[in-house]
């Protein structure tokens, strides 16, 4: 099973730098048939996790994933899987 990860710490505080990542690793796993997608937004205040949770409901973005895991154990992460 193909996976990819991203980690936005780096990048919190920069809103297009996000947008672009998040759109870039979407793109690669639609591309690349990639299975499962994880996203490390961090624990911070909850606010990059939730900006990503508002990406991934976009119409356009969510057509192209089958659902959304939030990782039970590790607040700061989700899982983004793709049926292809």
């Amino acid at each position: 099973m193909g996976k990819l990860k991203l980690d936005l710490h780096d990048i919190f505080n920069k809103g297009t730098d996000i947008d672009r990542a998040l759109n870039d690793i979407m793109a690669e796993a639609v591309d690349k048939r990639i299975q499962l997608v994880e996203i490390i937004p961090g624990k911070g205040s909850g606010q990059l996790k939730k900006k990503v949770i508002r990406f991934l409901q976009q119409p356009h973005i969510k057509k192209m994933y089958h659902r959304i895991d939030k990782d039970s154990d590790n607040f700061g992460r989700l899982f983004v899987r793709f049926k292809h």
